[in-house]
């Protein structure tokens, strides 16, 4: 016998109409095999039933069809943050495209001009797998240190490009003291700007770089252990970088940040954590944010499946824990989350099709 705690509350925990920003976000409970599109009173308005995945990464296209990470059958790598099929449904749950890759984990992207840009794990030798310094010793996945790179795929499925991760300096990029050897970077993040670069974080090296296909340099970079472990970097219309920073490596207190970094000076342009308690929000291992169209920040405290929507000046305006319980082999009952995105209900995406 063991004894666990409940979350005792769930869906709309708090709501402020005068200052919360209307619209409908998606959410996909971690291993699960819905992918809901909610309001802000926390009822669900369209589904899709889906593969289960664990991450289960998902956002909407601009007509409105909705792109997903889900678990193949024949995983490589680290099996543990894999997936391996990346799909497009319509509105209506038809599947109209899908790329394998049994190498793809965490992240994945859609391209405009058709296929995807995803993250992929690599095959090491014994040899090069040593040559990666720093982590925990002897942690290694059962499968050894895997490495890792950044793929794009044609819409029929053909490699156009890969970045391979082998090109970071081993002794300017070790993995964090305290981090599991598992792969290179522990990537999380593959987000295509609109320069035709691509934003990357590495959680276990606490860094975020941009990368030029056309010259396969990292043109900008930013390592700091106050991102500590980071997810969903992103770029905003200002040109700075949104970032979830779990704060999973601290050196002292653990507790996460919502970070905006203006890349010309790396320096903090604005920053979110709880103002009491600052352990009181604190997602060690998954996570994400949005800056929203009215300047509000939607964060998603994904290890606790808890959703809130702060204001610029850190005041929380609504508040939605995630109901949806799964029971996934190795933990249990949770409600994670992996990220969230939200929509304003006469977006491109959206389109009018659903109220909010």
């Amino acid at each position: 016998h063991y004894f666990r705690m409940l979350t005792l509350n769930t869906g709309v925990t708090f709501s402020d109409p005068n200052q919360f920003t209307r619209g409908l976000v998606l959410i996909a409970p971690i291993g699960g095999s819905q992918v809901q599109l909610i309001n802000y009173k926390g009822e669900v308005v369209h589904e899709w039933q889906v593969g289960n995945g664990f991450t289960n990464w998902c956002y909407l296209l601009p007509n409105g069809n909705l792109f997903i990470n889900e678990r193949c059958d024949n995983r490589k790598g680290v099996a543990l943050t894999g997936s391996g099929l990346m799909r497009e449904y319509d509105w209506d749950g038809n599947l109209l495209w899908e790329h394998l890759d049994p190498y793809q984990h965490h992240d994945a992207r859609k391209l405009p001009q058709g296929g995807a840009a995803y993250l992929a794990f690599t095959e090491l030798t014994p040899s090069e797998a040593a040559q990666v310094k720093g982590g925990v010793p002897h942690s290694e996945s059962p499968g050894g240190l895997y490495g890792e790179a950044v793929r794009v795929v044609d819409e029929n499925g053909a490699l156009v490009w890969e970045w391979d991760l082998a090109q970071l300096d081993n002794d300017k990029f070790p993995l964090h003291a305290n981090a599991n050897r598992w792969s290179r970077g522990h990537t999380n993040t593959v987000c295509p700007l609109d320069d035709g670069t691509y934003l990357i974080s590495c959680k276990v090296l606490n860094l975020i770089f941009i990368v030029d296909p056309k010259t396969d340099k990292i043109i900008w970079y930013k390592q700091d252990v106050i991102m500590s472990g980071q997810h969903d970097a992103q770029q905003l219309e200002n040109g700075n970088i949104l970032v979830f920073a779990n704060g999973v490596y601290s050196s002292d207190l653990h507790f996460s940040q919502v970070l905006e970094i203006d890349p010309a000076t790396k320096e903090i342009a604005w920053a979110y954590k709880a103002k009491d308690n600052p352990q009181g929000f604190f997602s060690p291992h998954i996570g994400g944010a949005q800056r929203l169209a009215s300047g509000n920040t939607l964060i998603c405290e994904g290890a606790k499946g808890c959703l809130f929507e702060v204001t610029p000046e850190g005041d929380i305006v609504w508040e939605y824990v995630c109901p949806q319980m799964v029971d996934v082999p190795g933990f249990g009952e949770i409600n994670w989350l992996f990220r969230a995105r939200h929509y304003l209900e006469d977006s491109q995406e959206i389109q009018g099709r659903v109220k909010a």
